[in-house]
């Protein structure tokens, strides 16, 4: 058998499975078992690498998370960095731009370009940044679960292509004996 390329066209895939020089009737659903098979696998791939990268997203907003729990357990110490504020955080940068990036809303009580938070302030970013989490969760297990309906369609059509295959085998093994 060939080695198939990575293409979701089911007449490129057939085109390139090579089973031997046959016409039977097994043979060639065998072929169309191994294309469907491939079209699954390609795409179990594609949501592998989408949950990939929003693992790597929600990597980047537990980081997030656990910054602003330091800031906001500052701005209550009394120990932030706020120059006229040490019950305050100043939000860096990056932060700043995290949130805008993603959308996601940030306690500006003192007005636009406020980057300046007490303790509650904080705490109002941390539920934002947390339901934004919960998100991310919630479309990781969405892809999972087509994730595991296209290897399992993969499995089916795999297995019913060795099925066809040693079925025709099988009968060609007859017809040489005679049978």
């Amino acid at each position: 058998m060939s080695q198939v390329n990575a293409t979701n066209s089911l007449s490129q895939i057939m085109s390139d499975i090579d089973l031997g020089p046959t016409g039977s009737v097994q043979f060639m659903f065998a072929k169309l078992q191994l294309a469907q098979s491939e079209i699954c696998k390609n795409q179990a791939e594609s949501y592998m690498k989408q949950i990939e990268d929003i693992q790597a997203e929600q990597k980047e907003c537990a980081e997030m998370i656990a910054q602003a729990r330091e800031l906001q357990q500052a701005a209550k110490n009394g120990t932030g960095d706020c120059s006229w504020d040490k019950n305050a955080s100043v939000m860096p940068k990056e932060m700043v731009d995290y949130f805008n990036e993603k959308g996601i809303s940030f306690d500006t009580c003192g007005g636009e370009g406020d980057y300046v938070h007490n303790a509650d302030e904080w705490d109002y970013n941390l539920k934002s940044l947390t339901n934004y989490q919960e998100q991310i969760g919630t479309k990781t297990q969405t892809l999972m679960v087509y994730l595991q309906d296209f290897i399992g369609q993969y499995n089916s059509y795999l297995q019913g292509a060795n099925t066809q295959i040693a079925n025709a085998n099988q009968t060609l093994t007859s017809i040489a004996r005679g049978q």
